[in-house]
């Protein structure tokens, strides 16, 4: 319970950060442009996703407690560097600094998942993750469209309340046991797991910097193309989290029951690409509200399917080590996203952004639909 109260207020912090705050904080207060927003938060997807390995690697000989805590206080360094940070190096290296406390907790509570219900699971831990990070910007932009201040309080009032929590966390390591392999056996167990899974990889990569790129540039097609307040922008946010959220715990025991992935994760794909295709379309808003609906439940047809797959390559004698090197593998996407989308964002429109993620979103769908599936059933995957 404790896990999952410090996983929701980190995400909360999270979504509320890097969907609204930083990026309205960094262009209408300070003037910066969205190529560097998007540096920014490539910078903390850069320091979140090099620090999960390292983690992993902590999380298997040091005490939860003292990982989660010591990430979590760097974190709220880099917050309170924020409104010091009227130079892009320093915005970039405020939100670089608040990268380093969102791992441990994520990479703990992937460690929780065990047994033959590894789908509902996931879910579960989805749904948590869902709330935080729909309720962060949705509360947000209702507080932004107030005071940008005290949204920026918000912020550090969450990641220290988050921080104090962490401290009743156990003291035990994730793993639960002392590890018996040298490092180097280890790497070379992982690196077996990511030969035999290696046609997920582009899923894994792919997926994560379609939705990098999205990341700094919402709030401004929002506002800008399809004529949004912050409150509006908040119901939009809201439509498609809580279709996430009701959805996720069901589709992931079906997903358990049915027993084949396979299609979770092509029906995921081809709705998300559909979906971002006609969005970029800026349509009306009641048809946005529900475009952003089918998202979310998309999205949660994938997630659980997804997640529980991958657990399945997760060596049980290295689960901290596992998880962190499989989320680095997909956190490279989130890295790289924010930049391109910045970028593209710059050099044509943000409905091009939108446009060229529902493509890519599509054609990992088709990818998957053409190719075989071995990895869906390797004997050689722990069960």
């Amino acid at each position: 319970m404790l896990f999952s109260v410090i996983l929701l207020f980190v995400e909360f912090i999270r979504g509320a950060a890097l969907i609204s705050f930083l990026p309205i904080y960094g262009e209408k207060t300070l003037g910066l442009s969205l190529d560097i927003i998007g540096i920014a938060i490539t910078a903390h997807y850069l320091t979140d996703t090099v620090l999960k390995m390292f983690i992993g690697y902590l999380l298997d000989r040091f005490s939860i407690r003292f990982v989660v805590h010591t990430g979590l206080l760097i974190s709220i360094a880099g917050i309170l560097l924020l409104p010091a940070a009227d130079k892009p190096w320093l915005f970039i290296a405020a939100s670089a600094l608040y990268g380093v406390g969102i791992s441990p907790i994520w990479i703990v509570c992937l460690t929780k998942v065990t047994g033959e219900r590894r789908a509902m699971q996931m879910g579960y831990f989805y749904t948590i993750w869902f709330i935080g990070i729909g309720a962060g910007p949705i509360a947000c932009n209702l507080l932004m469209d107030v005071s940008r201040t005290a949204a920026y309080y918000l912020i550090l009032g969450i990641a220290a309340l988050s921080w104090l929590f962490s401290l009743l966390l156990t003291s035990a390591r994730a793993s639960g046991v002392a590890p018996t392999l040298p490092v180097r056996e280890q790497f070379a167990i992982l690196r077996e797991r990511l030969r035999h899974m290696r046609l997920l990889l582009p899923g894994m990569v792919l997926q994560t910097m379609g939705a990098g790129m999205l990341v700094p540039i919402l709030p401004s097609f929002a506002e800008d193309k399809l004529g949004m307040n912050g409150s509006q922008y908040s119901l939009l946010l809201l439509a498609g989290g809580a279709c996430t959220v009701i959805s996720l715990i069901p589709l992931g025991r079906l997903s358990d029951m049915l027993g084949g992935k396979k299609w979770f994760l092509v029906l995921g794909f081809l709705l998300i690409g559909g979906g971002l295709y006609l969005l970029s379309m800026a349509p009306p808003i009641g048809i946005c509200i529900a475009l952003t609906g089918l998202l979310g439940l998309s999205y949660a047809t994938l997630l659980p399917a997804w997640n529980a797959l991958l657990a399945n390559y997760v060596p049980p004698k290295q689960q901290g080590l596992g998880w962190g090197i499989f989320s680095t593998v997909e956190g490279i996407g989130g890295m790289v996203g924010p930049v391109v989308g910045g970028t593209l964002a710059l050099w044509q429109s943000q409905a091009h952004v939108l446009l060229y993620c529902g493509i890519m979103y599509a054609a990992i769908g088709f990818f998957y639909i053409w190719f075989p599936f071995r990895a869906f059933h390797d004997p050689k995957a722990p069960g």
